[in-house]
C-alpha cells in the first residue's frame, strides 16, 4: 500500500551506500538507483547528491523520510488491525538475536509459543555480524534481541520500538586457582591490575567492559580476544587473562574457571531489549512472540540458581 521506493530510501539512510542497500533488499544496485531516480522525479525535488564516489541524502530526502517513517508505522498498525479480523492462529515469526539470548531465552520462549499455537512456525537466527536493526528495517526479521549500544537508535526512534527484557548481571571469570576465585563476591576494581580478554561480540560486549571499568575507576589492560564463550573460557583457564562474562553465557563443561559475582556500585549489568518495527508490535504473531520472550526472561530472572 506504501510506495516501495520509500522503503528503498529508508534502507539507504540506514546502510549509507547504494551497494549496501541493494544487498539488504536483495536487488541490484542499478535497481536501487532507478527506483530513487523515479521517486525524485515524482516528488519533484532532488533526493540524492554526489559525494565523491558515494551519494548523500539531501535535506528534502530527510523531510520525506520523516513522513515515510510515520506512514510505515501507521501501515504496521493497520496491518495489525486487519489481522484481528482473520480467523485462525497461524503465522510465521522470525527472531534474530545474540547467541547467549538465543540459547537461554529465545529457544525456550519459542518452544512454549509453539506449544500454545501449534499452527505457528518460527525461524530463529543469530545473524552473526549483521546489523539487527538493519534486518528489522529491511523486513528480514520480525523481532531482534539486542544489547543497546551508544551508536544504536534512541528509544524514541521513529522506526523502532524497544521493549526491555532483562537486566543481566555480569560476572568476573577467572582461572580456578586465581587469587579471587574463592571469594563470594568482588568489586570490579579488585581486578584492575589483571590482564583482560576482549570477550564476546566487539560491537556490544567490548563497550560494556570499557564503561564498567571506567565506572570502577580504571582502564583495563587488554590482550587477546574471542567471540565464542567456550573459546573464551579456555583462554581464561589457561591463564591468558580474566574477563566479564554474562550470566546467560554457559561455562564450558569441565573447564577450570570460576565465575565470581561482582558487587559494589554500580554492579555491571547487560541489558537486553526485544526490538520490533514501530507499529508492528500490535500484529498478533509478533505480539505473541514478545509476550513469550518477556515470560522467558521473567522465568530466568526468577530462577534462584541465577
Amino acid at each position: 500500500m506504501i510506495d516501495p521506493r520509500l522503503q528503498t530510501l529508508r534502507v539507504l539512510r540506514a546502510e549509507g551506500t547504494v551497494t549496501a542497500t541493494a544487498a539488504a533488499l536483495h536487488v541490484t544496485p542499478s535497481t536501487v538507483s532507478q527506483q530513487l531516480r523515479q521517486l525524485a522525479a515524482e516528488v519533484g525535488v532532488p533526493l540524492l547528491e554526489p559525494e565523491g564516489r558515494r551519494v548523500r541524502l539531501t535535506a528534502a530526502a530527510y523531510t520525506l523520510l520523516e513522513h515515510a517513517d510515520v506512514m510505515r508505522a501507521q501501515w504496521e498498525r493497520a496491518a495489525a488491525d486487519l489481522r484481528t479480523h482473520r480467523e485462525g492462529e497461524a503465522g510465521h515469526l522470525r527472531v534474530s538475536g545474540i547467541a547467549t539470548a538465543l540459547a537461554a531465552l529465545v529457544a525456550p520462549a519459542m518452544r512454549d509459543l509453539l506449544r500454545r499455537y501449534p499452527r505457528m512456525t518460527v525461524e530463529i537466527d543469530e545473524d552473526a555480524g549483521a546489523d539487527r536493526f538493519g534486518l528489522l528495517l529491511a523486513g528480514r526479521t520480525d523481532i531482534a534481541v539486542v544489547i543497546p549500544t551508544p551508536d544504536g537508535p534512541p528509544p524514541d526512534d521513529a522506526r523502532f520500538e524497544q521493549h526491555p527484557l532483562l537486566a543481566e548481571p555480569l560476572d568476573l571469570l577467572v582461572p580456578s586457582g586465581h587469587r579471587l576465585a574463592g571469594r563470594a563476591g568482588v568489586e570490579l576494581r579488585d581486578a584492575a591490575q589483571e590482564t583482560w580478554i576482549r570477550a564476546g561480540d566487539p560491537r556490544d560486549q567490548h563497550p560494556l567492559l570499557l564503561s564498567a571499568c571506567a565506572s570502577a575507576g580504571f582502564t583495563p589492560r587488554l590482550a587477546h580476544g574471542a567471540v565464542d564463550w567456550f573459546a573464551i573460557g579456555s583462554m581464561v583457564a589457561h591463564g591468558y587473562g580474566v574477563c566479564l562474562m554474562p550470566r546467560l553465557a554457559p561455562l564450558p563443561p569441565g573447564s577450570e574457571v570460576t565465575r565470581v559475582p561482582l558487587t559494589g556500585r554500580p554492579v555491571p549489568t547487560r541489558r537486553l531489549l526485544a526490538c520490533v518495527r514501530r507499529g508492528s508490535g500490535r500484529q498478533a504473531v509478533i505480539e505473541r512472540g514478545l509476550g513469550a520472550l518477556r515470560a522467558s526472561a521473567a522465568a530466568w530472572d526468577a530462577d534462584p540458581v541465577h
